[in-house]
């Protein structure tokens, strides 16, 4: 099986990855300041720049979007920072900087959608859902793209689910933003597996 490695002439903080780590903690940052307290974001900050559901539902579509830079405390953009680093500089070996980034926010935006479904007192925020599905995208892209079973991609998917699920988890963020990743990557290594038929049978 032959991998063609992606974005490995630039420095790791102008790639994706790096970028996206970077403008995670830029938010962070502004939103400690505004709150006034590093260690955890204020509540106020939290209905304003998070996901108040109540809030998108009355015309705040934007919400869906910059949740997705908010987080919660310090140990909440800590683990997101660590996972994004590990499954997105997977994910930048696999795709393209346009592609890499269609994944991260569509995943995001499908797992923040979802968690408008306990209805409208849920205040939530976080990259999680958008690292869901890098991770979900990259995995079942290997197995489809070179012909190989998913079935091994699709458990380790629902086992790390399973792994990161409790009661003060967004869930339904983790699931939708899974999901939207494993049907992207379906897809992406459906293309490249044709592609590359094609490419043989012109040879």
């Amino acid at each position: 099986m032959t991998v063609k490695v992606l974005n490995q002439g630039r420095p790791s903080w102008l790639r994706p990855t790096g970028v996206l780590v970077l403008m995670n903690l830029a938010v962070y940052v502004f939103t400690s300041v505004l709150g006034g307290d590093f260690l955890e974001t204020d509540d106020a900050v939290l209905r304003l720049y998070g996901q108040a559901n109540w809030r998108v539902l009355e015309g705040w579509y934007w919400q869906l979007f910059t949740a997705m830079f908010v987080h919660v405390n310090l140990i909440h953009i800590a683990s997101n920072m660590l996972f994004l680093l590990i499954f997105g500089s997977r994910a930048e070996g696999l795709f393209g900087d346009a592609t890499y980034l269609a994944v991260y926010l569509a995943s995001g935006l499908v797992g923040n959608l979802l968690s408008l479904l306990p209805g409208p007192s849920l205040v939530s925020a976080g990259a999680s859902g958008a690292i869901f599905g890098l991770f979900g995208a990259s995995t079942v892209y290997l197995g489809e793209a070179f012909g190989q079973s998913i079935i091994i991609a699709l458990v380790y998917s629902l086992y790390l689910l399973l792994l990161t699920a409790g009661a003060q988890v967004n869930t339904l963020a983790h699931f939708g933003g899974l999901v939207a990743g494993l049907l992207m990557g379906y897809s992406l290594g459906r293309r490249h597996r044709s592609n590359l038929r094609r490419r043989l049978e012109d040879t």
